[in-house]
């Protein structure tokens, strides 16, 4: 005898209802990815400086033409909000007050992975292509590589490139901005 679960997927509305009634807290550390509510991983000490190197380090380059967002929830599809490390976002006047941004505000999404580095290239890189995000960037604090994806397709990315120390990243969207692997690794 075999034993069927039934699951039962949120949309991004009813994620949003179930955080105003209070079920889901600011403080609750969750993404909506496929209609399922996920528990993201705590942040590391690492983890957290990369971050705010990444945030100091966009912020001083790129100034007034982006918005920088950091760990704040992007609206891909129905059933998916993640909350990508760092969000490279076309400014807008209200900064997104009247409503979160999608995959057509994004410039550059980056996940930055120590333990979830697995989710992060199974799950999340593949949603952010298939939702047609232009450039993903995967910072791995533990194997020092930065791997970057470009060309989103219906079945992930055409371009993936790996970054070690010594190399250069360029930034798609800005052509001319360059980024040493040290320079983000620390």
């Amino acid at each position: 005898m075999s034993i069927q679960l039934v699951t039962r997927r949120f949309t991004v509305e009813q994620y949003h209802q179930m955080n105003e009634a209070g079920i889901l807290t600011e403080d609750d550390r969750v993404e909506l990815i496929n209609g399922e509510i996920i528990e993201m991983s705590p942040i590391g000490r690492r983890h957290a400086a990369c971050v705010n190197r990444l945030n100091f380090l966009f912020s001083q380059l790129l100034g007034k033409r982006v918005i920088v967002a950091v760990q704040n929830p992007i609206i891909l599809d129905n059933l998916s909000e993640p909350q990508p490390d760092i969000s490279l976002l076309k400014p807008r006047a209200d900064f997104y007050e009247s409503g979160l941004p999608q995959a057509q505000d994004t410039f550059l999404l980056i996940e930055v992975a120590d333990s979830s580095i697995e989710y992060d290239r199974k799950i999340k890189i593949p949603l952010y292509a298939s939702s047609g995000i232009s450039e993903v960037w995967l910072v791995d604090i533990y194997e020092q590589l930065i791997i970057v994806y470009r060309q989103p397709t219906a079945n992930g990315y055409s371009e993936i490139k790996t970054f070690h120390l010594g190399d250069i990243v360029d930034i798609l969207a800005f052509p001319g901005i360059n980024l040493t692997v040290e320079s983000i690794l620390g």
